[in-house]
């Protein structure tokens, strides 16, 4: 039987240009921190003070400052937050933990950097331990997201407790970061300040030129 073929079989494809890629910036903080960009625009405003008068656990407050790789602060950084409460539980429906929600404390934050200073700064509780997907107690941390100019993506981090040695010698993920030195970059120095608890954390997106190493940063 001979088969006759009345159309070809190659195709022709249609190929497209890649979509640029966008940064966020410089207009970010007007779309996501307007109040903080001098708008009024909502009625409600994510900001960074996480806790209420009748908030569970220890007050703190988290404040860093942000460099590019030549040592040159980030002033228009925007950083988001993401946190368990006191007793070691995020308040999402992921979270299957048998531990108590604090109705008080939502775990989530969004600020910029001061202009001037070129610092930012938190306001809320200093979370519990968190049981991991694999079943292992992560000591406690904060999780972080950068924006900013010339960031494509934005950067993970975590922001671990430089007084919890004990939690921090087992965490999972801080001690999964091969090279040992570099696991320094996400620990937070714990200050004391007329009675308020202060837990400085720098950020370096590269090596900067004064010595200061690349903060580590997660493919999430």
């Amino acid at each position: 039987m001979t088969i006759q073929l009345t159309t070809p079989l190659t195709t022709q494809l249609t190929r497209y240009p890649e979509t640029p890629s966008q940064t966020g910036g410089p207009y970010v903080h007007i779309g996501l921190a307007p109040q903080q960009a001098g708008f009024e625009i909502f009625d409600n405003n994510f900001g960074n003070v996480m806790v209420q008068p009748d908030t569970l656990g220890e007050r703190i407050r988290v404040e860093g400052r942000v460099f590019d790789g030549s040592g040159t602060l980030m002033r228009d950084v925007l950083i988001e937050v993401w946190q368990a409460n006191a007793a070691g539980k995020y308040a999402h429906p992921a979270d299957r933990q048998d531990k108590p929600l604090d109705p008080a404390f939502r775990g989530w934050g969004r600020t910029g950097a001061d202009f001037d200073t070129g610092v930012f700064s938190f306001e809320t509780i200093k979370p519990g331990q968190v049981v991991g997907a694999n079943g292992q107690l992560q000591a406690p941390h904060i999780c972080l997201i950068l924006f900013a100019r010339g960031i494509n993506t934005g950067l993970h981090t975590r922001l671990y407790f430089g007084d919890e040695d004990l939690a921090n010698a087992t965490d999972p993920i801080l001690n999964g970061i091969e090279w040992e030195v570099r696991r320094k970059t996400l620990l937070a120095t714990r200050e004391q300040r007329a009675g308020e608890v202060v837990y400085r954390f720098d950020i370096r997106i590269q090596d900067t030129p004064d010595g200061g190493k690349e903060t580590v940063f997660f493919d999430v």
